[in-house]
């Protein structure tokens, strides 16, 4: 296991930053527990690069304080000790090598394992030999998750970390997350592609003009949302009307969308209502789950007092 720190790896409390008249972050509390993929979700103007801005010491809090493994964020060269991190837009020195690159990261923070590295390279089939500046948006980013993840580093703080990856790569960054966890690593990783959130997180935070509105597994993101049991029954029978289910423990909502086609928003547990559909004659049924995405929305597309 990496690390034996006994403090959060990521701590903040009532962590605010304001530019001039804009509150960017607005007192956000938050842990995050060694050894998890924490999801940092929002859309753009959100808070999060403030967020890690903060946490790398780059800023300083207008108030509050965050915590790298008990350090304050502040104190960037004992934080830094422990982390490593992959900006969302990589900038790259431009007469450099990938080689010559790689290596100087390499120095910059917690030292790298070199045959993890190599095997890396050949992963992300990246070519070592040509000068940054001929990279193109997605190499560039290739370079910064190789030398993060060839780190022993306990701390990973990724931003949007597979902007310009296409998708065979992204499936080699969701390999690296699970060997880094593997490890004992903990990765903070910021991101609207739900779909790679779904994929690699344990818990999830949703930031929402700068302030934390939810942070929770994702199945318990989920539940905030209904499921929609979608049912169509056979047209030589007679099939039960909206009126029926109305009452029915778990259904929260039934509309009729055809004379044999019912959709029923559920809750609660399912149970009732399909034993109540176990006695007509159904000819189709499609139970369909909220996505992240959906989740995700509704909270943007509704107001916070």
């Amino acid at each position: 296991m990496i690390g034996t720190h006994h403090a959060h790896p990521i701590q903040t409390a009532k962590l605010s930053k304001s530019f001039g008249d804009l509150l960017a972050l607005d007192e956000l509390d938050l842990e995050v527990t060694a050894g998890e993929v924490f999801g940092f979700l929002g859309p753009n103007g959100a808070g999060k690069s403030t967020t890690i801005r903060l946490l790398l010491g780059l800023i300083r809090p207008t108030s509050g304080e965050a915590w790298i493994f008990g350090e304050a964020a502040d104190n960037a060269a004992a934080a830094h000790a422990q982390l490593a991190y992959v900006p969302a837009d990589v900038a790259l020195w431009p007469m450099l090598t990938g080689a010559e690159t790689m290596e100087l990261l390499g120095r910059l923070g917690p030292p790298p394992d070199l045959s993890y590295r190599a095997e890396l390279v050949e992963r992300f089939e990246l070519d070592l030999d040509k000068r940054s500046r001929t990279y193109s948006t997605g190499n560039r980013q290739k370079v910064a998750l190789i030398a993060a993840f060839a780190t022993r580093a306990p701390l990973l703080i990724l931003d949007e970390p597979t902007s310009g990856l296409d998708p065979l790569m992204e499936q080699q960054f969701r390999r690296c997350v699970a060997e880094g966890v593997e490890r004992g690593q903990t990765i903070f990783l910021s991101s609207h592609q739900l779909a790679e959130v779904e994929a690699v997180c344990d818990r999830v935070g949703i930031l929402r003009a700068g302030r934390l509105v939810e942070v929770a597994g994702l199945e318990a993101l989920r539940r905030l949302r209904r499921t929609e049991v979608d049912v169509t029954f056979s047209a030589h029978s007679d099939p039960p009307t909206a009126s029926m289910f109305e009452g029915v423990s778990g259904v929260s909502s039934v509309r009729a969308v055809g004379p044999a086609h019912l959709l029923l928003t559920l809750n609660g547990p399912p149970g009732p209502a399909l034993r109540l559909l176990g006695a007509a004659d159904v000819a189709s049924l499609d139970v369909r789950e909220p996505s992240l995405e959906e989740i995700f929305l509704e909270y943007y597309g509704s107001t916070v007092s």
